[in-house]
């Protein structure tokens, strides 16, 4: 599976995902541009000692993503989404789209992904979750759903 960061902000966000990542062998994409330097003393503290698992990839652009991985199937976490992140069956191969903490996902790339868009449901008035702990919640239901391909 793959996770993709697009203009992530906060290095102890893109940190703790990475450990997640590296954790559960899940690929990590980051789209720039990038709101820190990937040599920040918080981004490297908080994947702690776990860099060496981690398959890392950076691209320009979604759309140099995009065209690497034509036939991906992308799914986009928003709180735009209509459907529950519970909704869809996932796949080894599925890409999990998150964007920056601020904004989250540009309001195009939602309109034109409706179909694949995942939310994590909130109460009212909830604005949303912090971005890594909506990065673990998404990950680990679809390893469940494959049943941890891979993990102890």
């Amino acid at each position: 599976m793959h996770i993709v960061l697009v203009e992530p902000e906060i290095p102890a966000n893109t940190g703790n995902i990475s450990r997640t990542c590296a954790a559960t062998g899940i690929s990590l994409h980051l789209v720039r541009p990038l709101g820190f330097s990937t040599d920040d003393r918080q981004l490297k503290r908080a994947g702690l000692d776990y860099w060496h698992l981690l398959d890392l990839h950076y691209h320009d652009s979604f759309a140099e993503l995009q065209a690497k991985y034509p036939q991906g199937r992308f799914f986009f976490a928003s709180t735009k989404g209509i459907k529950r992140y519970t909704d869809f069956t996932y796949q080894k191969d599925d890409f999990f789209v998150f964007g920056k903490e601020t904004k989250g996902l540009p309001d195009d790339l939602i309109q034109s992904n409706l179909d694949t868009c995942i939310r994590i449901p909130l109460v009212e008035g909830a604005r949303s979750l912090n971005l890594s702990n909506a990065v673990a919640i998404v990950v680990f239901e679809a390893l469940r759903q494959m049943e941890f391909p891979n993990l102890k």
